[in-house]
């Protein structure tokens, strides 16, 4: 039984966690080149965070609801390129409490 269990935590798991190498590009880069798009990438992040800041800053009082539904569409998409920029391991809150479950149930 615990042998299942062991088995069945394994695949959720490996289910459940996305990894940084997944969407990574499968050619190699030189250290010159990896160093200048690596530069790149921070002046573009800054870009993007400046926008945001801009975006927080607006009187939103006077613009209509349209505008305001686009600043947020723009907001989102901003958000989310930093966030794929970024890379990492990003767990789901399912996955965290299927996680804690199985191990409280195994010790």
């Amino acid at each position: 039984m615990k042998r299942i269990a062991v088995l069945l935590m394994t695949i959720l798991l490996s289910f459940s966690i996305v990894p940084s190498y997944a969407t990574l590009e499968t050619t190699p880069t030189t250290s010159s080149t990896s160093a200048t798009a690596n530069s790149a990438a921070k002046a573009a992040s800054q870009v993007l965070i400046s926008r945001l800041d801009e975006i927080k800053a607006m009187d939103k009082t006077n613009m209509s609801s349209a505008d305001k539904k686009v600043l947020r569409k723009e907001v989102k998409s901003i958000r989310k390129t930093l966030r794929y920029e970024h890379g990492g391991i990003y767990l789901s809150l399912g996955a965290i409490i299927i996680i804690v479950l199985l191990l409280i149930i195994l010790l």
